[in-house]
């Protein structure tokens, strides 16, 4: 195939960014089709997307015959019905993390891709972020010996902004934010430690958004200074928040993996500062990240044992992604990828799999949290699905 794939994308809202970066005319792709409610977003995409057909209604760009494949970035709880559509309607598509916002919706999408025989790619675009695969790489070498645990620590400072002004903040839309926010870092996590989640324990609150009476009315659309980069702090100086806002602002996770690794993740949304630590210790040292974009640095202790030292036994700078873009070059390189599967097919980083196993461990976390921290097992996925999506999901088992 020579000629650019023809996209068609499903919401372009906060996520437009991806459909933007999908777009590259006469390079092997083009946005030709948009569907979205608003008429603002609707005209946003016109205005970029020229010549592009631009509806309300997501259902005329899934049976669009001149969409080849689509890109799903409408809210959480919308990704298993638009999903499934379009993979029945046999055009390989993009899901947006978190794929759905219950175990039994990710199922869904997982056993219609393989009825249906169509590709299915998901949006988690931190396994190309370069902390994250120099991480990876460090711990593929032997720089901590064998992985024994991970904790993780995501500081939100843009969380009253981003989360808790639209349908983030509601339940009935994601589950919480420890699905919605932590579907990332549950994924990275299992990618560092190589193995997925068994058992969760977990605990959280609504301690500073849920007392701020400075709500918008119902129907009332999101100001145009809902978001700022100096503003808005401290928290309780936050205005327009959603009407309804029923998720909680800060959680504590532990995790049991099945390769016997024990893992720890904290997400506060609140904090002055945005950026993912992640400590990896294993049995011969320990590295973590001090910043997560392009400059940061990943130390590792693993030469001595010794009192308290800044001074790492090595120090390595994350590099610039490839080509810039979205969260540290990751977002072109998460979208080169799929224009590939979409057409040859093949093995990818991300992975339907582990996509639907961090929901699976957010959604478990989640009832842990409001059952008062009782301990909770996370379902397993159907092994003959987990072998098909492991196989690239290539019906013949010999991969492609």
């Amino acid at each position: 195939m020579t000629t650019d794939l023809r996209i068609g994308v499903l919401g372009y809202g906060l996520r437009g960014s991806i459909a933007r970066t999908a777009h590259r005319p006469g390079r092997g792709a083009g946005v030709t089709a948009v569907a979205d409610p608003d008429p603002r977003a609707r005209a946003d995409a016109a205005a970029v997307f020229p010549g592009a057909y631009v509806t309300p209604d997501p259902a005329a760009v899934i049976e669009d015959p001149d969409v080849d494949a689509v890109l799903v970035l409408t809210p959480d709880h919308t990704h298993a019905d638009l999903a499934c559509r379009t993979l029945l309607a046999h055009k390989p598509v993009f899901v947006e993390k978190p794929l759905a916002i219950t175990v039994d919706r990710c199922d869904d999408i997982l056993r219609t891709a393989h009825a249906s025989g169509t590709r299915l790619y998901v949006g988690h675009n931190m396994r190309h972020m370069p902390v994250v695969r120099m991480m990876r790489e460090l711990i593929a070498a032997g720089a901590v010996g064998r992985v024994r645990t991970v904790w993780v620590r995501h500081f939100v400072g843009y969380g009253g902004d981003w989360y808790f002004k639209d349908w983030h903040a509601e339940r009935r839309h994601t589950t919480g934010l420890l699905l919605q926010k932590a579907a990332h870092d549950i994924d990275v996590l299992h990618w560092l430690a190589g193995s997925y989640t068994d058992e969760v324990q977990a605990m959280g609150d609504l301690m500073v958004y849920g007392d701020n009476p400075h709500r918008r009315a119902p129907g009332e659309p999101k100001g145009d200074d809902w978001y700022t980069q100096d503003g808005h702090w401290p928290p309780h100086t936050q205005r327009g928040l959603n009407p309804v806002i029923d998720v909680e602002d800060v959680s504590l996770l532990n995790l049991r993996l099945a390769g016997g690794v024990l893992a720890a993740y904290q997400q506060c949304h609140f904090t002055p500062d945005y950026w993912r630590n992640y400590t990896v210790i294993g049995d011969a040292g320990r590295l973590e990240n001090f910043g997560d974009g392009p400059g940061a640095e990943v130390r590792v202790w693993n030469a001595r044992r010794s009192g308290y030292r800044a001074v790492p036994d090595a120090s390595y700078t994350v590099p610039d992604g490839e080509g810039a873009g979205g969260h540290g070059g990751a977002d072109p390189l998460l979208i080169d990828e799929f224009l590939r599967f979409v057409r040859h097919g093949g093995a990818t980083d991300t992975s339907p799999v582990a996509a639907r196993m961090a929901v699976a461990v957010g959604c478990m976390a989640t009832e842990s949290l409001r059952d008062g921290g009782t301990p909770r097992r996370v379902p397993p996925l159907d092994p003959a699905l987990a072998a098909y999506f492991d196989q690239g999901q290539d019906t013949s088992g010999t991969g492609r």
